[in-house]
């Protein structure tokens, strides 16, 4: 598997910037709209599962699910992003994961911040 399998994160010309701080630098904040979330809740696959209990005996790294749950992590940014988008944001502020087991079948991916509309500046108070 290739890099791109293994993490997320925006490209470098997104027109909503999500950041995990308080401020951007160069830039103020102009409104903030309020909080806005991407959620999913993937189930397991059985085959997954046996792979990852007979790995978890010898050790080493749970390449299928680490695949996986990178998959859900970008699905659920996705969906923040444009819940963002369709509010007016061109930012969200404090991004954040959470994630958690959804009823026993699942695992739940939450991704939520603050969604803002930035402006360029220098960010302090006028």
């Amino acid at each position: 598997m290739g890099i791109d399998e293994y993490g997320g994160g925006q490209g470098p010309h997104e027109d909503v910037l999500v950041v995990t701080t308080n401020d951007v630098p160069g830039h103020r904040v102009e409104q903030v709209i309020g909080e806005v979330f991407g959620l999913t809740v993937r189930s397991r696959h059985l085959g997954s599962q046996i792979g990852a209990g007979l790995k978890s005996m010898i050790g080493g790294e749970l390449k299928g699910l680490t695949k996986t749950l990178v998959q859900t992590r970008n699905q659920a940014m996705e969906r923040l992003v444009d819940q963002a988008r369709a509010r007016g944001a061109n930012g969200v502020l404090m991004f954040r994961f959470d994630v958690s087991e959804a009823a026993d079948v699942g695992t739940e991916v939450c991704a939520y911040g603050t969604a803002v509309v930035l402006a360029k500046g220098d960010g302090g108070e006028g």
